[in-house]
């Protein structure tokens, strides 16, 4: 019987759609996110319609078990999807649970007493220049915690490195081969170190483009009261836009591509027991890592392998949410792809290795199931991208019926399913999963990735370590050609075969019923899709890496006379002021808060409120600057998402004005 008769098949399928929507906006008045048992029974759900989605796929949508390219095409698909779905469990389940361990450092601050545990701190470096590596050792210098070592570690062998090292005094280290890329690089730094009359308690590895914030250490060492404990990870994040964010102009509306990862899923499996090293911004027990051999170098993602070596080793890793370092994210689309297909690689090879998830090793079954659940992520959602493109071509060109369904079904199953994950997965994150930005970026990197994780599981060695390429130029409109034609191809095959299928029955039967009104969906949401994929690869100049617009105070001194003035656009050359007129090429000093001593400056450009000053800052007022802008704890980047600022962003992007 249909669940409400009166309205018929149709109408009862609306009525299931509206009661998930309608049971989902009363979610925030009755859930707290921060409850076990609610994420559980809200994702608990999630899980029941997931399950009960594929058995009405299974059981009602596929062609006969019969030799024709209909079955191939429809099993095919399902097969994928089946694969997704079971990721996404895994992934439910483990954001089931959340921890977050900030009171925890609050309780163990200072555990040590009066004498600070001595920190080595790596920075990593291989290609990175001058400016990049001089915020990162700048702030490590800052750092509150006293007893610390700062130590460069060069794998390319740069003579102005070793002499700019010189110059910051900080120590400067180098090796005569590349083997193992960067875990050997630190590995080489670690066994010097060992060398030392006094080693180190701690090491804290920095990648050459991330600043730690001043309270890096303090809060982190706080978690080591626990003597199991061999590794705490923090937060990535980015004082700059990656390319989606950038090239969409919503830098300050939507959140990095890497922003859920980190805010969400972290701390849910750290409440598993299951957070992992993420390379930078961690912060390693020596004895810990001198016990385990190093870092490992079976895998070109070192870091997810060092936290499987501490734990089948006896030490815990945990996972401390908090912002304490913010980095350089790729400012290119190919750095953005290249960077993603790494990991991917790296994982796939840590699979096969001898601490995989089958091998024979001291892993506990959650440590395999975590290898288990970032298997899945790789090798189904990025497949699955691809695959949503071309399986609804296949009906348009060749009348090949990849599902067969009827309208009331889809909407009672996939929508009901489809909703409640949106819902609930938003109400858990603050916004953050939105439909078609979330689709374009995962199809970015689609190809390369899926072609990395099955050249990892069946050929995991003998791989380059690719670098992520940072700075160089950004000033002009780039067009990623070669990355975007795929897209460029989907969307006029897709456009084609619509208008075919629509204009001449041949191209289309519709002999599936009500299917040809999935296709027909399915095709337009693939349209938007492929349509702001190749948008996306449109790469827009980029300015300055870090601006303050937040107004704060100065006082603005020339010829003898002092004004104090609003200052905005703040960046590390220039300076907006406001509510003050002053002719071009006008000398003066700026006193700012925070920053040492009279900033000599002069007038290069006239606005509409004031002045744009040209800043000439002495190496100490640089260095100020450098701790205002990056490592004074101001947490960068996006935590929430408001459609609302999202929309008029993007209208904002591409010159659309509201009236």
């Amino acid at each position: 019987m249909l669940p409400f008769p009166h309205l018929g098949e149709l109408g009862s399928a609306a009525m299931h759609l509206l009661l998930v929507v309608g049971v989902g906006t009363l979610i925030p008045l009755f859930v707290d996110p921060l409850k076990h048992w609610h994420r559980a029974l809200l994702l608990g759900v999630a899980g029941i319609l997931a399950l009960r989605y594929m058995w009405w796929r299974a059981t009602q949508t596929l062609a006969p078990p019969e030799l024709s390219l209909d079955m191939v095409g429809s099993w095919l698909l399902f097969g994928l999807e089946a694969f997704s779905i079971v990721g996404s469990l895994s992934a439910f389940l483990i954001l089931s649970r959340y921890k977050l361990r900030s009171k925890e450092a609050d309780a163990h601050a200072g555990w040590w007493g009066r004498q600070e545990p001595r920190v080595a701190i790596l920075i990593a470096t291989y290609n990175e220049d001058k400016e990049i590596l001089e915020r990162t050792i700048v702030g490590a210098k800052f750092l509150r915690h006293q007893n610390k070592e700062i130590i460069v570690c060069d794998d390319n062998r740069r003579d102005w490195l070793r002499h700019f090292c010189e110059e910051l005094e900080v120590r400067y280290m180098r090796r005569p081969t590349n083997e193992g890329q960067k875990a050997g690089n630190i590995n080489h730094a670690l066994d010097r170190l060992a060398e030392d009359v006094i080693p180190p308690d701690f090491v804290a590895v920095l990648d050459a483009d991330f600043v730690p914030h001043r309270g890096f250490l303090s809060r982190t060492l706080a978690l080591f009261h626990d003597p199991e404990v061999g590794l705490v990870q923090t937060p990535q994040h980015f004082f700059n836009q990656d390319p989606i964010q950038h090239n969409f102009n919503v830098g300050r509306s939507y959140p990095d591509e890497q922003r859920f990862f980190f805010d969400h899923m972290q701390p849910s499996r750290d409440g598993w027991g299951i957070a992992f090293c993420c390379g930078t911004s961690s912060v390693c027990r020596w004895r810990a890592l001198r016990e385990i051999g190093g870092f490992n170098t079976e895998s070109v993602t070192e870091d997810f392998m060092l936290t499987l070596a501490l734990q089948n080793d006896g030490w815990r890793s945990v996972y401390l949410s908090e912002p304490l370092s913010e980095g350089l994210a790729p400012e290119g689309l190919k750095e953005y792809v290249t960077q993603r297909a790494r990991w991917c690689l790296g994982l796939m090879q840590i699979a096969r290795s001898s601490l995989g998830p089958l091998s024979a090793n001291n892993l506990r079954l959650r440590d395999r199931w975590s290898v288990l659940d970032s298997i899945l992520f790789w090798t189904t959602t990025y497949p699955f991208r691809i695959a949503a493109i071309i399986f609804p071509l296949l009906y348009w060109f060749f009348d090949i019926i990849v599902v067969n369904a009827r309208l009331p079904d889809v909407i009672s199953y996939f929508g009901s399913y489809y909703f409640w994950i949106l819902i609930t997965l938003n109400f858990l994150t603050r916004g953050m999963v939105v439909p078609i930005l979330n689709d374009v970026s995962q199809l970015l990197g689609a190809i390369p990735i899926s072609r990395a994780a099955f050249t990892g599981l069946f050929k995991p060695h003998g791989h380059p370590f690719s670098v992520t390429a940072k700075g160089g130029d950004r000033s002009k409109v780039v067009v990623q050609w070669r990355l975007m034609m795929p897209f460029l191809i989907g969307f006029l095959l897709t456009l084609i075969g619509l208008l075919l299928g629509i204009i001449f029955d041949q191209y289309a039967t519709f002999s599936s019923g009500d299917g040809k009104w999935v296709i027909l969906f399915w095709s337009l949401y693939n349209l938007a899709v492929l349509a702001v994929t190749c948008l996306a690869c449109v790469e827009r100049p980029r300015k300055e890496l870090h601006v303050s617009d937040k107004p704060e105070r100065a006082v603005f001194s020339t010829d003898g006379r002092h004004h104090e003035l609003w200052i905005t656009s703040l960046t590390m050359d220039t300076v907006r002021i406001r509510g003050l007129s002053i002719p071009i090429q006008s000398r003066g000093h700026l006193v700012i808060e925070s920053i040492p001593g009279r900033i000599e400056t002069y007038a290069i450009s006239e606005v509409a409120d004031g002045a744009r000053l040209q800043l000439l800052p002495t190496e100490a007022q640089r260095e100020a600057f450098f701790v205002k802008f990056y490592a004074d704890g101001h947490e960068p980047g996006v935590n929430e998402v408001k459609m609302r600022n999202l929309v008029r962003d993007i209208f904002r992007g591409f010159g659309i004005r509201r009236h």
